[in-house]
């Protein structure tokens, strides 16, 4: 496939995901981390007209001066910006606005890559493809927490997600020890903190081949696994405390049964589907409760080859931290993962939200360790 092609194909994705919405579903911004859809198909478009159009095509000028201000989303470099927890307080520019922007940018850019681009542009216009991917799961999961909170339990479409795949028995797989090769390595698309390749050495272990089912979590809960403190660790039993949290985020008790929203509305729970939405802090406790514990991301890659993966997002117990030799891109889009690299764990994978061909075994995400709104599971190790 072409870049154009590439190009064209994410943009549409966006628009087609926005189908089963309303006008009233693209503004709502409930909480700080999940972005209302006008804002995220908005900034979407701001990263092809801020980082590319702006310096590459000749006699551009922005779609309107005010929309770097409203769309750019944490980039220092390309000046100020509208508050994150305030993204959802935007009625203007309307939705309709916002697709005109859109238009826009799609024209120009295809007559930006009509005339031919270096391998330099091309690679920049490669990671905005990638970033709008980004961006099409968290519509997923963003649009979930909104509808949630929702008494009425919206359904966005037919398909739950959260049912997809299957839990197992659990059977282990051993590793041997030795000096592995952590990051990508190849031509394809990698960002740069999957990057440099290097050399990790891992002690003798074992990883589960498959994730963790509802119904090993519900024996967790059943145990008292969220009032024992001796499986949480201090910050996790504070969060837990605090908060007032006893279940997985989305889950309900109805009449002594479990009930979780899902994007089709609310469904039982399944034992046998992979849990869904749980934090690391939540995670780790788990896997303390069952005598085990997380594996690094470094044992993840190692063994990744040996068992299926994508269903959810899986959580290390890896710190994000940068590889050894890694270095920053240079200028604003330098901005794009280093410095994150604090305070957040790495989950590997990818999900059921994940757009196809947006995964890779080296891919890092992260988050910081209260969060669960993603499609986040659960798979253990030992020593």
């Amino acid at each position: 496939m072409n870049l154009l092609d590439a190009f064209q194909k994410a943009r549409k994705a966006s628009r087609d995901m926005c189908l089963p919405l309303i006008t009233e579903d693209y503004i709502p911004q409930p909480i700080e981390f999940a972005s209302p859809p006008k804002w995220s198909l908005g900034h979407t478009s701001w990263f092809f007209e801020e980082f590319i159009l702006k310096y590459h095509l000749e006699g551009y000028k922005p779609f309107h001066p005010m929309y770097n201000f409203l769309f750019n989303s944490y980039y220092e470099g390309a000046g100020s910006r509208t508050r994150r927890d305030s993204r959802g307080h935007l009625s203007r520019p309307s939705v309709d606005e916002v697709y005109a922007y859109r238009h826009h940018v799609d024209e120009q850019m295809a007559k930006l890559l009509s005339k031919g681009v270096n391998s330099e542009l091309g690679e920049l216009i490669t990671l905005g493809i990638n970033h709008e991917q980004q961006h099409q799961e968290l519509f997923y999961t963003d649009m979930k927490y909104t509808f949630s909170l929702n008494p009425l339990f919206p359904a966005y479409g037919d398909r739950a997600y959260c049912e997809e795949g299957t839990s197992g028995e659990e059977q282990f797989i051993s590793m041997q020890e030795g000096l592995y090769k952590t990051g990508h390595v190849g031509n394809g698309f990698s960002y740069d903190n999957e990057q440099p390749l290097h050399k990790t050495f891992i002690h003798s272990f074992e990883i589960c081949d498959t994730l963790i089912s509802n119904g090993s979590y519900l024996e967790f809960m059943e145990d008292g696994g969220y009032r024992n403190h001796e499986y949480w660790h201090e910050e996790g039993w504070k969060w837990l405390n605090t908060n007032g949290i006893d279940h997985p985020l989305y889950w309900h008790l109805q009449n002594g049964r479990w009930f979780q929203y899902t994007l089709a509305g609310v469904r039982e729970v399944n034992p046998k589907h992979p849990v869904s939405h749980i934090t690391y802090y939540e995670a780790s406790a788990f896997a303390a409760w069952k005598g085990m514990r997380l594996p690094t991301e470094f044992e993840w890659e190692a063994a990744s080859d040996r068992f299926n993966w994508g269903d959810r997002w899986e959580w290390t117990e890896s710190a994000y931290l940068p590889y050894p030799g890694y270095k920053k891109a240079k200028g604003t889009v330098g901005e794009y993962n280093g410095k994150f690299m604090v305070s957040q764990k790495v989950l590997r994978g990818g999900s059921v939200v994940t757009p196809t061909g947006h995964s890779r075994k080296t891919y890092r995400n992260f988050f910081h360790p209260h969060l669960g709104w993603q499609f986040t599971g659960i798979r253990l190790a030992k020593s």
